[in-house]
């Protein structure tokens, strides 16, 4: 059974990093182009795993965060963050606003393989 991740990416250069290597991993990857079509693409879908580039200019990250959380359907989705690494106060507030794991850009990308191969 292949995973699927729900990427909500903005930045083109992850965009196409994750893309490449899901494609590499047989992984199904979903970008979903703002926030409302985010959750209408969650809508009756239960990713393995969210990415969410915490510095994405389409949506809110930490108020979607919220609102995922808040929804019991939602309860068992793996939430990973990721941000610029000098920004420790929106590592803060993501951590505060439910996200599961929140790394910085570098470690991402470093294991971005891994991270989609999932547990």
């Amino acid at each position: 059974m292949s995973r699927t991740i729900t990427a909500f990416v903005d930045d083109m250069f992850f965009a196409a990093k994750i893309r490449t290597t899901a494609e590499a991993l047989k992984v199904e990857i979903i970008f979903p182009r703002n926030s409302d079509v985010l959750m209408t693409k969650l809508d009756g879908q239960k990713p393995d795993l969210i990415l969410v580039d915490l510095h994405n200019q389409k949506a809110d990250p930490i108020e979607f965060a919220r609102q995922l959380k808040a929804k019991k359907e939602f309860a068992g989705v793996r939430l990973l963050g990721f941000f610029s690494h000098v920004q420790i106060d929106l590592r803060r507030a993501a951590l505060e606003a439910g996200y599961d794991q929140v790394i910085p850009r570098s470690v991402f990308s470093r294991d971005l393989a891994q991270i989609l191969s999932g547990p």
